[in-house]
């Protein structure tokens, strides 16, 4: 899947092309054919209707459907280009990075694409929700990250002609952040991890703008945009993923009409996250290198 690196690490992108078609933002999150990367498996048609590839000449990042109109994606996806260069089965009209997004720290990583008209939804494309502001996401809650990105760590063959998906439990922020301390990287508020302990499962180059969703009350619920990571499916290095629910004030004062259906999405029981203690570096010791990656062009599947 793609991801910008962590100093001398590969990055990912990821994405898929298709016909393009949609509901209302009432009819998020349920993909009618009722179907269920790295240590993943190839998803089944319709699965993951929502799912969107960026394309220049060839796939490079993912993002997700989120009403008629507008893809959400990563900013590290969008390179300085004009509108007019970024074609789909629909031009994009408009493109908004977030105003605070830091290409260093990869923090706000996140971006809104417009197209210049509608489309319809089909059995195989339909919108997903997101997390409304008042979400939680206790370490552990299954989540399913979906993309076209490369299927190993240094693999440098072309992405995959299928789109992928793997299972991933969320990784709590305190953990997180201790995980990537040592690698003098610093985990916001404004992210949301995810993986294995022992590695083995994660998003990978190729993958980034896509999305990573669980599933509540029969819906599927986008919790993290496809951000960065160190490597792909390292032990005790999850993958980092921009947190959409931090996002929603933002998103809604873009999207004035036919607004995406946010959705809260609660966790149960204990958050074992908060008994997490590590050892912190010095605040002037906190250095965040990523590299971003340049091309654009967008297509569904």
């Amino acid at each position: 899947m793609v991801k910008p690196c962590i100093q001398e690490e590969q990055c990912r992108f990821c994405a898929s092309c298709g016909l393009l078609e949609i509901h209302l933002s009432s009819d998020c999150g349920q993909p009618p054919l009722n179907t269920r990367i790295v240590g993943g498996q190839d998803a089944l048609a319709g699965s993951w209707p929502w799912q969107v590839s960026l394309q220049k000449t060839k796939h490079f990042c993912g993002g997700s459907l989120i009403n008629n109109l507008w893809v959400l994606t990563a900013a590290h996806c969008i390179p300085s280009l004009t509108h007019n260069l970024l074609i789909i089965s629909r031009t994009v009209a408009q493109i908004i990075v977030h105003p605070d997004y830091n290409s260093v720290t990869s923090n706000n990583d996140i971006a809104l694409l417009k197209l210049s008209s509608s489309v319809s939804f089909t059995s195989y494309i339909s919108p997903v929700c997101l997390a409304a502001s008042d979400s939680s996401f206790y370490s552990g809650v299954n989540s399913w990250v979906t993309g076209w990105g490369n299927v190993g760590e240094g693999d440098n063959s072309p992405f995959s002609d299928n789109l992928k998906e793997v299972e991933v439990p969320v990784v709590g922020n305190r953990l997180c952040y201790c995980n990537y301390n040592s690698r003098r990287v610093t985990i916001t508020d404004n992210m949301i991890c995810a993986g294995l302990t022992e590695g083995g499962k994660d998003s990978c180059q190729g993958d980034s703008g896509g999305p990573m969703v669980s599933k509540q009350g029969g819906r599927w619920i986008q919790a993290g945009v496809v951000s960065f990571g160190v490597g792909c499916a390292r032990p005790n290095i999850p993958g980092v993923y921009t947190r959409v629910s931090q996002y929603q004030n933002w998103v809604n004062s873009q999207i004035t009409s036919n607004q995406p259906g946010f959705i809260t999405f609660t966790s149960t029981g204990t958050n074992s996250d908060l008994s997490i203690i590590c050892f912190l570096l010095h605040p002037s010791d906190i250095l965040q290198p990523v590299r971003s990656f340049p091309g654009l062009q967008i297509c569904w599947v």
